[in-house]
């Protein structure tokens, strides 16, 4: 094959896949800005299994001093990179055919030494904690040390290896991502149950499409997957009309004999484009309304909770406290009892007593009501602000979802997928019947 119809189809086809390249890490950032734009904030008291979004400050009850930059952090991670340049020569073909020789400089950084640590810790907000398994996750950390320095400089090999790369430069730069503590963070992922403790935590799961923990906040996330996904979608009409225009440059064709097939692709491009976001979102409606229905099961999982719970919780109370009203009283008339009782006479017997008190003793070494009712009060007053965080999780994702279904371009998607708007809960629509908390008398 000649080189005239290389470059008359190799140039396209290159363009061609470049194009298709980047529609596709396009749609990526556009399904990651849709899927972050529809998942409400959830407090950590009332996450639930699936996949959160939250926001607070990082917390931790031992911090990790970071490497470079010796701060109080809950993750950081460093990198020392080492300069170096040198001078090749090589041989090339002039265009008389005849062999010469040139010289040029290469530069460039190899790492040399890297590390850091990604314990678990806690996201703190105004209701409570949840443990966060960073392992996984696509961690966006702050900048807090970066320095690049010679030789005679104490850190050079302070913190650098002692051996330094061929053809170095002497200079080294060291850089540090830290997430310090108390720093705000917003975390996106999937949570699932400790498998120490009754409790939810954020870790990574290969069905979650992303797992962020990032000191930037939620607008500027999801601006930067915008602009990904808008830039890519250039590029790729760029390169695949682009390279038409290229190759009939290189071959000294004119533009005109290309016009009709340079309109074509372009509009074919643009098609397949609006044919993939328009199954983005259509996928991205779905799994919101999926996320509302999970959100109204959660909603009614805390109510039958409530209703199995109390009355259960109300009976042990009321149990206990019988039990140790009797206990008391024995234990009175016990004291009260000043003389033994003649052998064969009907009357309390104390040395028949011991064996049974000792008994609830080492059971009950604190037999104390109160702890019990105070027990009681702090289980109703969590059970109703499960619920409370439940419904208002339902009403958020139920409120995103019917403001998704009347905006452009999702109202055609909906309407010709059907899907309707989902109905909020008010205050006087989520009760079940009412748990009376009454103890025997």
């Amino acid at each position: 094959m000649t080189e005239a119809p290389q470059i008359f189809y190799g140039i396209p086809a290159l363009g061609s896949f470049l194009a298709v390249l980047c529609l596709i890490f396009g749609w990526r950032a556009g399904k990651r800005q849709w899927l972050l734009n529809s998942l409400p904030t959830s407090k950590t008291t009332g996450v639930f299994i699936g996949v959160v979004e939250l926001k607070g400050s990082a917390e931790v009850e031992n911090p990790q001093v970071s490497y470079l930059a010796g701060i109080q952090c809950v993750y950081y991670h460093w990198n020392v990179s080492e300069h170096w340049s040198r001078t090749v020569q090589e041989s090339y073909t002039d265009s008389k055919g005849q062999t010469r020789t040139r010289t040029r400089t290469e530069h460039g950084q190899t790492v040399v030494a890297q590390g850091g640590e990604e314990p678990p810790f806690y996201l703190k907000d105004d209701c409570g904690i949840i443990r966060v398994q960073p392992a996984g996750a696509a961690i966006e950390g702050k900048l807090v040390f970066d320095q690049t320095c010679g030789q005679g400089d104490p850190l050079y090999y302070g913190r650098g290896p002692q051996i330094t790369v061929p053809h170095s430069d002497h200079r080294r730069t060291f850089t540090e991502f830290a997430i310090p503590l108390h720093e705000s963070l917003y975390v996106m992922g999937q949570a699932r149950e400790r498998a120490d403790i009754v409790a939810p935590e954020i870790a990574a799961d290969k069905r979650t499409p992303i797992f962020l923990i990032s000191t930037r906040s939620e607008g500027q996330i999801s601006s930067g997957f915008k602009q990904t996904f808008w830039w890519l979608f250039v590029l790729g009409g760029i390169c695949g009309t682009g390279s038409l225009f290229v190759r009939d440059l290189y071959m000294q064709i004119g533009l005109g004999a290309d016009l009709v097939l340079l309109v074509g692709s372009g509009f074919m491009y643009v098609f397949i484009w609006l044919v993939g976001c328009a199954w983005i979102l259509y996928n991205n409606l779905v799994e919101l309304r999926m996320r509302v229905r999970q959100a109204w099961a959660n909603v009614d999982v805390q109510l039958k909770r409530r209703n199995e719970l109390i009355p259960n919780l109300v009976n042990a109370v009321s149990g206990l406290k019988d039990y140790e009203l009797n206990v008391q009283s024995s234990l009175a008339l016990l004291r009260g009892q000043l003389l033994a009782t003649a052998p064969g006479q009907p009357g309390f017997d104390f040395v028949g007593c011991v064996p049974k008190i000792k008994a609830m003793v080492e059971v009950y070494p604190q037999l104390k009501t109160n702890e019990s009712f105070l027990n009681l009060q702090k289980q109703l007053s969590d059970t109703e602000e499960r619920i409370a965080l439940a419904r208002a999780y339902f009403n958020d994702v139920s409120s995103f979802y019917n403001a998704r279904l009347e905006s452009l371009p999702d109202i055609y998607i909906a309407l010709m997928a059907g899907m309707e708007a989902q109905a909020l809960m008010t205050a006087d629509s989520f009760e079940r019947a009412p748990i009376k908390v009454q103890l025997a008398q």
